[in-house]
C-alpha cells in the first residue's frame, strides 16, 4: 500500500447537510487542507437532483409536498434519484494526481470498476455501464457522478440497498409515466437492490468494507478512520448557509412542460414494440427512453444497454448514437438498427433518414 487517505463516516445526515459537507470536503481538498479521501454517509427521504437539473423537470413536486420528501441539489452531475436512510451513498474526495485521468466519463470508469469489484465481493455479479451506473444483469443496482473544482475531484456514488420502486416511481419522472398498468414491471426489470438481487438483507458494515477494499486496491492507498478538521468545520457552516435554502435548490429553473412524455408502437411478427420517451423539446434532447413490449419489458437485457447509450441524446446524434451501438457489437436478438432509429423518429415525428446499410 502506499499514500494515506482518511475514512469518515458522516451517519444518516439531512439532505442539505450532507451536500454541504460534499462542497466543504471538495473545498478542503482543493486547497490542499486535507488529504484524499473517503466519506459514507446516509440520507433522509428526498430526491436529490442534478447539479444543472431543473426540480419541476425531474421531479413531481406535489408527490414530494405530499410524503413529506426533500428535493435538493447536488454538487456533481447525474440523473435525479430517490433516496432514504436505508440506501448507501459513498463519496471520494480527489486530487487529479490520483487519478491519472483529465475527462470524467474516464475517471466515472476507474471508480466505477471499482465500485463493481465491491458488490462482486458481496455475491453481486456487478459491472460498471457508462455513464455513470452500475448494473447486474442489465439492472440498475448502483449510480454515480462526479464534479471537479481546480484539481480536486468529488465522485460519488448511491447503492440500492433496499428500494422503495413505489416511491421511486412516485417521486421522480421517468418514462414510466407513459406505461400505465406496466409502469412497475417496466421499472423493476430496469432497476434493483441488493436484497432482490442477492434474495437476503445485505449487512451494511460488510458492503463498507468491501467498498473500502476495492479503492484501496484501486489506488494503492490506505485508509485510516478520521474526523472532520476545524478547517471542513468551518466550510461546512459557510456551504449550509447557501444551501439549505430554496435558491440553492432552485438554482437551476425550467417549465416542466418542456419535459414531453410521448409513446409508439411498432407492430412485429414476434409481438409489438413500444417506446416510451421524456422529451426535452426545449433542448430537442431525449433524456430518457424505454423500449417495452405489450407486456411491459423486452427479455434482452441488452436493451438497457441501449437505453442509456439514448440518454440525454440530442435529436441530431440519434443516428449516429444507435449505429454505434450495435457497432460495438451488441446484439438484440432480432431487433435491427434501422428498426431502432425509424421506432425512435416516429415518436420524434421526425423525418425518417436512410438508414446506413
Amino acid at each position: 500500500m502506499g499514500e494515506m487517505w482518511r475514512l469518515i463516516d458522516s451517519g444518516l445526515r439531512s439532505p442539505a447537510q450532507n451536500i454541504a459537507l460534499d462542497r466543504a470536503l471538495l473545498e478542503a481538498r482543493a486547497a490542499d487542507e486535507i488529504p484524499s479521501t473517503l466519506r459514507f454517509s446516509r440520507f433522509a427521504p428526498c430526491v436529490l437532483i442534478g447539479c444543472s437539473q431543473s426540480p419541476a423537470q425531474e421531479v413531481d413536486l406535489e408527490y414530494c409536498a405530499a410524503a413529506d420528501l426533500v428535493v435538493q441539489r447536488r454538487l456533481s452531475s447525474g440523473d435525479a434519484v430517490y433516496c432514504d436512510s436505508a440506501q448507501l451513498a459513498w463519496s471520494l474526495y480527489l486530487h487529479r494526481l490520483d487519478l491519472g485521468a483529465a475527462d470524467m466519463q474516464s475517471i466515472a470508469r476507474r471508480i466505477g470498476h471499482a465500485a463493481a469489484t465491491a458488490l462482486n465481493a458481496t455475491g453481486i455479479a456487478a459491472c460498471f455501464r457508462a455513464l455513470h451506473d452500475l448494473e447486474t444483469d442489465g439492472r440498475t443496482i448502483g449510480t454515480g457522478g462526479g464534479v471537479t473544482e481546480g484539481d480536486a475531484i468529488l465522485y460519488q456514488g448511491m447503492l440500492n440497498v433496499e428500494l422503495d420502486f413505489g416511491a421511486v416511481l412516485s417521486a421522480t419522472r421517468t418514462p414510466a409515466l407513459g406505461l400505465g398498468d406496466h409502469a412497475m414491471s417496466a421499472a423493476r426489470s430496469r432497476m434493483t437492490d441488493l436484497k432482490s438481487a442477492l434474495g437476503k438483507t445485505v449487512d451494511a458494515g460488510i458492503l463498507r468494507e468491501c467498498l473500502i477494499a476495492a479503492f484501496e486496491n484501486e489506488f494503492s492507498a490506505e485508509l485510516h478512520d478520521a474526523d472532520l478538521s476545524l478547517t471542513e468545520h468551518a466550510r461546512y457552516r459557510n456551504a449550509l448557509a447557501e444551501i439549505d435554502t430554496p435558491d440553492w435548490i432552485n438554482l437551476v429553473s425550467a417549465p416542466a412542460a418542456d419535459i414531453q412524455v410521448a409513446a409508439a408502437k411498432q407492430p412485429r411478427v414476434s409481438g409489438a414494440m413500444n417506446v416510451t420517451m421524456l422529451y426535452d423539446r426545449s433542448r430537442r434532447r431525449i433524456k430518457q427512453v424505454w423500449f417495452t413490449t405489450d407486456s411491459g419489458l423486452l427479455p434482452s437485457s441488452g436493451i438497457t444497454g441501449l437505453e442509456a447509450v439514448l440518454r440525454d441524446t440530442s435529436v441530431e446524434r440519434l443516428e449516429r448514437n444507435v449505429h454505434a451501438f450495435f457497432a460495438a457489437g451488441h446484439e438484440l436478438q432480432s431487433l435491427k438498427a434501422s428498426e431502432i432509429i425509424s421506432l425512435l423518429r416516429r415518436v420524434l415525428q421526425l423525418p425518417l433518414v436512410v438508414p446506413h446499410p
